[in-house]
Order: C-alpha cells, then structure tokens, then sequence
C-alpha cells in the first residue's frame, strides 16, 4: 500500500475528509479507543517504529500520551 493510500484510509477513518474545513489540534485525533490502542506492541509492530509516533510520547493521530512500545490499527511501518 502506498502512503497516499493509507493516508486516505487513515483519514476516512478519522471523519476527516478532504474538502471538509479543518478542525484544530487535537480534534484532528483519533481516540485510542478507535484507534484500537494498545499499551503494549502487536508481534514486533510497535509505536517506537511507526512513521505517526512523535517522541517521547505522542502520535499524529491517536490522542493522549501513547507508550513507544504501544501499538494501534494505525500503524506504519518507518520505510
């Protein structure tokens, strides 16, 4: 998939759509509940390699603090 693609899915999912106007800072937000978020890593997937983590403890998408060995349906894996 590529990350145009999965940028569109992740959006759907979020309700933002292109041409709606944007709304600010954490609003933008998915909850870790539809997320699916996890404290903990999914196999050997976790925050701490995910091209949306923001260190020390944040995502792009996922509202809330967010555990670098965590995981959610969001994940992408840094190329």
């Amino acid at each position: 998939m590529r990350r145009r693609e999965f940028v569109a899915i992740l959006m759907g999912a979020a309700g933002i759509g292109i041409s709606a106007p944007r709304r600010a800072g954490a609003a933008e937000k998915m909850s870790k509940q539809e997320a699916e978020y996890q404290d903990s890593p999914k196999d050997i997937r976790m925050c701490a390699t995910c091209t949306l983590f923001v260190p020390p403890h944040s995502c792009k998408v996922v509202e809330g603090d967010i555990s670098r060995y965590g995981w959610c349906k969001a994940f992408a894996l840094a190329d």
